[in-house]
């Protein structure tokens, strides 16, 4: 006979794009699916499950990282940034605006994973070169451009004020 195991349940307290998220989950609740699924944020994208494809990108308490290799629980009294909170109250963040002047997006799919990267890059390095930029956006595999205008955003977006 097969038993079923037991699940194991957490109080997550995280704050999510500014707002403070107290939820019950399982701990074998990833991170992106608690994104995903729980707080129905869907700009992260489930692609490889791996860590390999950077669709599924947030910032984590600063740092650029696959949710979909971290457990929801792990972070406990952090704070996330997904594509969705970086649009601010006037508008659209200028790297959001560079990817649509510069004609960066294509389906759309890897580019909330872009745009997260290049944002933390032009927090440290407000007018990167181009292997700069190559290096922050190394994680993060598109299948439609060819990466030129991806560059060409993040090189506009750091010229900006």
């Amino acid at each position: 006979m097969i038993h079923a195991a037991k699940i194991e349940w957490f109080d997550l307290v995280v704050t999510v794009n500014g707002e403070q998220i107290q939820r019950r989950i399982p701990t074998h609740l990833r991170l992106l699916d608690f994104i995903r699924d729980e707080l129905h944020l869907t700009g992260a994208k489930e692609v490889c499950g791996e860590g390999e494809c950077g669709a599924c990108t947030i910032i984590l308490d600063g740092k650029v990282v696959n949710s979909c290799l971290i457990f929801a629980a792990e972070t406990h009294g952090s704070a996330i940034l997904t594509i969705e909170g970086l649009r601010s109250a006037a508008g659209l963040d200028t790297i959001q605006a560079a990817f649509i002047t510069e004609h960066a997006v294509q389906c759309g799919y890897c580019i909330p994973g872009m745009i997260l990267s290049a944002a933390e890059l032009l927090k440290s390095k407000t007018t990167p070169s181009r292997d700069q930029i190559r290096y922050a956006l190394a994680g993060n595999i598109c299948r439609c451009t060819g990466y030129q205008k991806v560059v060409d955003a993040v090189e506009t977006a750091g010229r900006k004020p």
